[in-house]
């Protein structure tokens, strides 16, 4: 049974407005898991993908412009259809004081943008409970 569970494809929605870091973390994600990860550049667009294609997980950026990461995620919690996706916030900033504040909205984990390419999807398969890089 587990290793038909390490099997599935899973789809990762990465929501970040900076290019560079959404093309580094895809690279990252794609070439150390078999999953597929999506990328959108604003709140307002990982809203819709994550309507249309339901990934089974979503990393959003904290500090976006138009709409941050924070109002992207309540807009995500009040819709049936993604309400249930677990989401991971990264963030640029690494302050102790901020971050329950993000933990108290009800994601998965908050995350500094400083993170290792190489242990990456290691560590997202860690905070979502997955098979090691399923």
């Amino acid at each position: 049974m587990i290793n038909e569970l390490s099997k599935i494809k899973r789809r990762i929605l990465l929501i970040d407005d900076e290019e560079d870091i959404r093309e580094l973390l895809q690279m990252s994600l794609e070439m150390s898991s078999r999953w597929e990860v999506l990328t959108a550049g604003s709140g307002l667009e990982g809203l819709e993908m994550a309507r249309t294609y339901q990934p089974d997980a979503i990393i959003l950026d904290v500090i976006m412009p138009d709409m941050d990461g924070p109002m992207t995620f309540e807009q995500l919690q009040q819709d049936p259809e993604t309400r249930n996706i677990p989401v991971i916030l990264l963030t640029a900033k690494a302050k102790a004081d901020e971050q329950p504040r993000y933990t108290n909205l009800g994601v998965k984990a908050v995350l500094s943008k400083l993170i290792n390419p190489l242990s990456f999807a290691e560590q997202l398969s860690n905070i979502l409970e997955w098979p090691s890089g399923g």
